[in-house]
Formats: C-alpha cells, structure tokens, sequence
C-alpha cells in the first residue's frame, strides 16, 4: 500500500499560481502498483476481471500477465498530485470538478511504477473566491514511451473571503 504519511501540501499564493499557467507545476514520485493493491482494487469495484487478478491465465494474453485497472491508476491521481500540485493559500476547500478528456493509453502491468506530471492549463476565477484550475495530467509508466493515461482534470478551490 501507499504510504501518505510523508506527503505534505504545497502552498502558493493565487498570483504567484497565476504566473505558472502554461508551465510544468511538477511530477510526483513513482509508486509501484503492484499484485496485491489491484487485489484490493479488483475487491472494492468488483471488476475481478482476469486479466487484472488471476496471473497464470492473463500470461496468455497480448499483455503478458496481470495488469492494473484503468480506473486503479486514474485513483492515484489525488496521490500524486499531492505534494506536487500547490494549494492556493486561503483556501477553505477544494473539489474535483471532473475531467474534460481522459484516455487510458497503455496498460500498467502488475508490479510496474507510475508516476504522475502536472502541467497547469488554465485558470478561472468564475466568481470572487472560486478558482477553477485545468491540469493536464499525464501518468508514466517506467521504462516504457507510452503513458498509462493523459487526461484534462478540473479542480475547483473556494477561498477565504478577503
């Protein structure tokens, strides 16, 4: 399992985040996805599909063996982004407001280390204090030139009235 104990928030100011639309914000660290938490992922959605859980038959499959779920490495996006995507200062909350384009590009093969790189698109201030941020999200799969998924994630942060 993932060890989250460590991770720490980023905090920046809403100008200084300002400044930083169109640039890389960071890439996180890698973690490994391996048999045991795709078990466990396979068990809280239900999907016991055996290409994700059972390894002597997925071996004869294209992929070679057991593999993640598409929607197991899309959850570790909060992970990732955690410690590398900064929170605005002031902020009472914040939500994910959903994502605008999301493909699974390539398959994560059991025992395989992802990682996630941020890169800030956008970012609106629809109503005084609500700030929505558009990230371009892409997940690496080590040793490999295809990501596991690209997406477009929209968060929304709500600040203290000023």
């Amino acid at each position: 399992m993932i060890d989250a104990s460590t991770k720490k928030h980023v905090f920046t100011s809403l100008d200084a985040l300002r400044q930083r639309v169109g640039t890389q914000i960071g890439v996180s660290d890698w973690v490994v996805i391996d048999q045991p938490m795709i078990d466990t992922f396979a068990n809280l959605c239900g999907d016991h599909q055996f290409i994700h859980v059972d390894p002597e038959r997925a071996a004869g499959t294209p992929f070679g063996g057991t593999i993640a779920h598409g929607f197991l490495t899309l959850s570790l996006l909060t992970w990732f982004a955690t410690g590398v995507r900064p929170r605005i200062e002031g902020t009472k909350h914040s939500v994910n407001y959903g994502f605008d384009r999301l493909r699974f590009v390539a398959p994560v093969p059991a025992g395989g280390r992802v990682r996630g790189s941020f890169t800030l698109d956008r970012l609106e201030e629809r109503n005084p204090g609500e700030i929505t941020q558009h990230y371009g999200v892409t997940v690496e799969i080590e040793g490999t030139d295809r990501p596991a998924l690209v997406a477009d994630w929209i968060t929304r942060a709500y600040l203290e009235a000023a």
